[in-house]
């Protein structure tokens, strides 16, 4: 039995989703005739409130295009250290749109208002970069799963509205946020001007991002999503995967969180363990003692049929998800107790 913790990417589709993605109805995407990929997009912009969205094979394309949208070349993007744009998109902020980030040292990937203030340059001082948009990631990856005070967040808007910024948000498991929190789907199209969510995250889908945002944004997303070689053809099938896990995976999420959960209290209570990020939705960050070498350790985990991944300075990182099963959960938590 191999138990893959490194991500919530490595899930594969159910019996019932693979049914669902055969029965789907598909034509050709790039002209706009694929009924199944038109409903996903309507179904998900509604959800968000905004009038616009469009589908991605991938969470990295969304963002990128939405970065595109937003800024011109020489600008600049406010971010968190920890931000996926930054540290996962292969500096693809500085490739494709020839922006550069100004990142805030924020608390587990999340910072304040304030923050956004003290960091965004005088626009009539010409030898800095003109600030442009504000970023932010929920649920955030390297920040252990973290979600956004959503209060923050409105006061973040307020900013950029004062300050005519864009604001985009890397909603790559959002739907983890939204279940954890008890929040909708409408509140964060209010806030935000652009949102990319994922569904091969904690949905289970097998591929695919989705953008929505404003009306005035989202007319150039076509011509950019073709520019980064994102048309594609009959992927309606892919996206019959998508309004299946929104039907039948997101109440579901809470079994993901509550694992998570559990491994965290091993872990605490483990003596290799110097330290565990409070947990609140599917991803467990724990750093190991000094003494202790994390590629031994994961070494000596792969061998017990457990993956994990590193994320540097001797942290660990696990991640529930779908096909994490009860047996498996347990199998897991007897190791980390008996290690």
């Amino acid at each position: 039995m191999i138990i893959d913790l490194r991500s919530d990417t490595v899930t594969k589709p159910t019996k019932e989703m693979l049914n669902a993605m055969m029965k789907a109805s598909v034509g050709d995407d790039v002209y706009k005739e694929d009924p199944t990929v038109n409903a996903l997009e309507e179904r998900i912009a509604e959800m968000f409130g905004k009038p616009k969205a469009l589908f991605f094979p991938t969470g990295t394309m969304a963002n990128q295009t939405a970065i595109k949208l937003h800024t011109n070349p020489g600008e600049q993007v406010i971010c968190d250290k920890y931000a996926h744009i930054y540290n996962y998109e292969g500096g693809g902020a500085s490739f494709n749109s020839g922006v550069s980030c100004k990142l805030i040292d924020g608390h587990r990937g999340m910072f304040t208002a304030q923050d956004v203030i003290d960091n965004i340059n005088p626009p009539e001082f010409y030898h800095s970069a003109l600030t442009r948009l504000v970023e932010v990631e929920n649920t955030t990856n390297k920040g252990g799963g973290a979600c956004w005070d959503f209060k923050e967040l409105q006061k973040i808007k307020k900013v950029c509205d004062t300050n005519n910024l864009g604001f985009h948000l890397d909603g790559a498991r959002i739907w983890n946020a939204l279940v954890a929190k008890k929040e909708a789907t409408e509140q964060y199209g209010k806030v935000f001007d652009t949102i990319s969510v994922c569904l091969s995250k904690g949905l289970g889908c097998p591929i695919g991002s989705v953008l929505v945002g404003d009306e005035d944004l989202m007319q150039g997303a076509m011509r950019i999503r073709k520019i980064f070689g994102g048309g594609m053809r009959q992927v309606g099938y892919l996206a019959a995967a998508g309004i299946y896990a929104l039907d039948h995976h997101m109440e579901r999420l809470e079994e993901d969180h509550n694992k998570a959960k559990e491994l965290a209290l091993v872990l605490n209570n483990a003596a290799f363990v110097n330290k565990v990020e409070p947990v609140e939705t599917n991803i467990v960050i724990f750093e190991l003692q000094k003494d202790v070498n994390s590629d031994a350790f994961i070494s000596k985990l792969e061998s017990k049929g457990v993956k994990l991944v590193g994320m540097g300075e001797n942290k660990l990182r696990l991640v529930t998800h779908l096909d994490y099963t009860n047996k498996m959960h347990t199998y897991v938590l007897d190791l980390l107790s008996d290690f």
